[in-house]
């Protein structure tokens, strides 16, 4: 009789451990942090192997981020159009950085490195290199997303001095 009652309690034991650790399994996983709030976090690019003329495309909070890399002629381009005010200078190169949605219906336009413009297949709007406007029906240029700049790399989703200033300007409307 007492090896079956300490069969048992060892048993009552064991599915009382298991349920101990299942219910601290549960607990941990209430405690993380949901999919999306990992998501909203921030986006590190590192942009010192970035090509010019050739367009990266980066996930932040579940929207693509346009990066391009200007090339001389294309900043020669951008200080005749007066444009300069929306490049980010890091370090001796320039870069377009934009949420890549279409500011008229939010469509994501397409970028044609032949012409260094993008092109809203939705309704035909078009960008120049720099994400201003070029022919309607979009109403202004295509967002920058909050960023700030750490050497040579550019983290979305905390708001630098650089972002800061172009708000400021009126060169962006907050994302």
């Amino acid at each position: 009789m007492s090896s079956r009652r300490d069969f048992m309690g060892m048993a009552l034991g064991g599915f009382t451990a298991l349920g101990g650790i299942g219910a601290l399994m549960a607990m941990k996983k209430t405690w993380d942090p949901l999919p999306s709030v990992k998501a909203a976090g921030f986006t590190t690019i590192d942009l010192k192997d970035a090509q010019e003329n050739v367009l990266v495309t980066e996930k932040w909070r579940g929207k693509p981020i346009f990066v391009l890399k200007q090339s001389k002629a294309m900043v020669e381009k951008a200080k005749k159009a007066k444009e300069m005010d929306r490049l980010i200078k890091i370090g001796d190169d320039h870069f377009m950085v934009a949420v890549g949605l279409c500011t008229h219906l939010g469509c994501i336009p397409g970028y044609d490195s032949a012409n260094e413009s993008f092109l809203c297949a939705c309704h035909g709007g078009m960008y120049d290199g720099t994400a201003m406007v070029t022919k309607a029906p979009p109403p202004r240029g295509l967002d920058i997303p909050p960023f700030t700049i750490d050497g040579t790399k550019l983290v979305l989703g905390e708001q630098g001095p650089e972002y800061k200033k172009m708000l400021a300007d009126g060169t962006t409307l907050k994302v």
